[in-house]
């Protein structure tokens, strides 16, 4: 496993000994971050049940301003630990060896702009997660979203009161679920859906009033 982009670029991780987690692959990583682009810099993310940390690692390299890595495995605790240090980003992690939900149920701090799931298979740990989330609007930032990757064959229904899902994409025994807050998802739409002269007035608009209040 390697940081894929990035100031970090190159940078080999090291891998929780044991099997207890599921690291991404490269080819699903990769896919991933093409995915979110630039938005990924100056974010605040949560990579929760961190594994090894490549996801959050990967963020940082690319831009991101903070990760939270949260796992209850020590081993994990410590590889997170050596590859973070190993890629030069100790001053901006926090790393907590602590139950998941547990961490989700207390937080108290600034929202997330990205929270990514990646807990162990076949246990159904991410309907549990995507429901607390769903639960805690104070979680989530403003177009913020959380990501799931599960195997495909874990998929299963979740009623959802906030959360929608928005994207889904396979590769191989990865699948990845991106949901955010259906008022952001519906604010985009609408945005996206006004014609370009309405675009250009509001814009029109804007300028007006800076020069006003200037």
């Amino acid at each position: 496993m390697r940081v894929i982009a990035g100031k970090a670029k190159g940078r080999k991780l090291r891998m929780v000994p044991g099997e207890g987690t599921r690291p991404i692959t490269d080819r699903a990583k990769e896919a991933l971050f093409s995915i979110m682009g630039n938005w990924i810099e100056e974010t605040r993310v949560l990579d929760l049940f961190g594994g090894a940390g490549g996801v959050g690692i990967e963020c940082l390299s690319r831009g991101a301003a903070w990760v939270d890595f949260v796992d209850l495995n020590r081993k994990a605790v410590e590889t997170i630990h050596a590859n973070v240090r190993h890629c030069g980003f100790e001053s901006q992690v926090r790393v907590e060896r602590l139950d998941s939900f547990a961490y989700l149920q207390r937080y108290h701090g600034p929202p997330y702009d990205l929270i990514y799931v990646a807990p162990p298979q076949y246990q159904g740990m991410w309907l549990k997660v995507l429901t607390l989330v769903d639960s805690q609007p104070g979680l989530l930032a403003k177009f913020g979203s959380v990501i799931v990757q599960i195997h495909p064959r874990e998929e299963s229904p979740v009623t959802l009161q906030r959360l929608e899902e928005y994207d889904r994409r396979r590769y191989g025994s990865v699948r990845l679920i991106f949901y955010a807050a259906a008022e952001d998802l519906a604010e985009d739409d609408a945005e996206e859906a006004l014609p370009a002269s309405d675009q250009n007035e509001m814009e029109f608009d804007a300028d007006t009033d800076d020069e006003l209040s200037g």
